[in-house]
């Protein structure tokens, strides 16, 4: 019998632009995060206008999606590194889809509680979690490694272009359609996500087994964090980060009473003001690829914390008036500093971690990202509360800067860009 050479893909276009699986999925994503933008005001105006919930019940609604990046991100980890990527990204949007399409089916038939709502957000959350994982997972098998950090700032694009559009077009969906009704346009975004990764012509490698007995959960969830605290840069990343989540929250759990009450915006000026914050994340998504060419891929990490986080001391100085501007610069700064810095982190997390363990270390340090976020809001109130809000806006900015300190003093400091990494080669499907 004579054996045939595999196939292998044509050589993927340099431009992410012209790079038609990239597009596809990137295509995906950002019409899901748009739709889940719309139900992000959807959901709770259900709970308040058409439930009559109190405070609590509408507060518990964040708090079960939330909690699922808490109690089901480690063990994510290891069956994303278990499974087929894809696969499970597609089956996670399929399932998020037919959970939210039960929220209008049960309005028309007068039968939705809050009992439903809960479990409809608790689901989606636990889908979210495994699909953000296979996610960050599944990228590397799409594009070259050289175009890891310019994918990621594309798709750090997203959330904000989604804030923006998404809750536009919500609003405007509710008062043509009411709010139960609207929820349909994130089951449908779900589907379409579904259906651009199955257009994707690229093939992702097989999952690694490992010889002999398979290791304990306890074990692999381990190995995902072990790895991020042995590796000397891993660990002042993930310092890093849950440092900038922790005082950035804060400041966004007191932005509207600071807005409000002290700047005295009117609630169309609050909304305009936190639109114009995400802009700067949509710039600086575009343009993290090109910058990290110029500064270096390696050291754009720590530049982009120190080189932009004072702009968030502009913020506590913004007074009723035309001074309210130093809200809008230092937001905006801010929006950019995270889309910067998130492309380049996750892009050096992509690149350092062998694939099979990639899934683990992912879940493993969003576990701790996002279990500071929370930290942070109660923070927020506690110290609004003690010292004002002007104040404690002051701690948070110098604290929000001061994250960089953690990567500065790191061997970052002494690179310029990422040691290159071993390239696979990819197959065609």
């Amino acid at each position: 019998m004579t054996a045939t050479a595999p196939v292998t893909a044509p050589p993927a276009p340099s431009s992410l632009w012209r790079h038609r699986d990239f597009m596809t999925l990137w295509t995906g994503q950002t019409l899901s995060e748009t739709g889940s933008a719309v139900s992000t005001l959807a959901i709770p105006l259900i709970a308040v206008s058409v439930l009559n919930a109190s405070t609590f019940s509408v507060s518990m609604l964040q708090a079960a999606g939330m909690a699922a990046y808490l109690v089901v991100a480690l063990p994510a980890g290891v069956i994303v590194d278990r499974m087929r990527k894809r696969r499970l990204m597609v089956a996670c949007n399929l399932i998020r889809a037919a959970a939210m399409g039960t929220i209008p089916l049960a309005f028309l038939a007068g039968e939705l509680t809050m009992t439903q709502m809960w479990l409809v957000a608790a689901l989606c959350g636990i889908c979210s979690v495994f699909f953000e994982v296979a996610y960050q997972c599944y990228l590397p098998a799409v594009v070259r490694s050289d175009q890891l950090l310019d994918a990621n700032g594309k798709l750090s694009t997203t959330y904000s272009v989604a804030q923006v559009a998404g809750i536009g077009l919500g609003g405007g969906l509710v008062a043509a359609f009411g709010a139960a009704r609207t929820v349909l346009i994130d089951a449908s975004s779900f589907v379409v996500s579904a259906l651009s990764l199955l257009l994707i012509r690229r093939s992702e490698p097989e999952p690694t087994v490992p010889q002999g007995p398979r290791p304990r959960l306890r074990d692999d969830i381990s190995a995902g964090l072990a790895f991020a605290f042995r590796h000397p840069v891993l660990r002042k990343i993930v310092a890093a980060s849950a440092t900038l989540n922790v005082f950035s929250q804060v400041i966004y759990a007191l932005s509207v009473i600071y807005l409000v009450r002290v700047l005295r915006l009117t609630p169309a000026e609050v909304a305009v003001q936190l639109a114009l914050g995400t802009a700067g994340g949509i710039a600086g998504g575009l343009a993290s690829g090109r910058l990290a060419r110029r500064i270096g891929t390696a050291r754009i990490i720590w530049v982009s914390l120190l080189g932009l986080g004072w702009t968030m001391l502009l913020v506590p100085l913004a007074e009723p008036g035309w001074s309210v501007a130093f809200y809008t610069f230092g937001m905006t700064g801010f929006a950019a500093l995270c889309a910067i810095y998130n492309a380049a982190q996750i892009s050096y997390r992509q690149q350092m971690c062998p694939p099979e363990l990639l899934g683990r270390l992912t879940a493993g340090v969003r576990w701790i990202v996002w279990g500071a976020l929370p930290v942070g809001a109660v923070l927020g109130g506690v110290l609004g509360t003690w010292l004002g809000v002007r104040e404690t806006l002051v701690v948070a900015a110098v604290g929000v800067w001061a994250s960089g300190l953690w990567v500065y003093f790191s061997p970052l400091r002494h690179m310029r860009d990422f040691s290159p990494p071993r390239l696979e080669p990819i197959t065609q499907s």
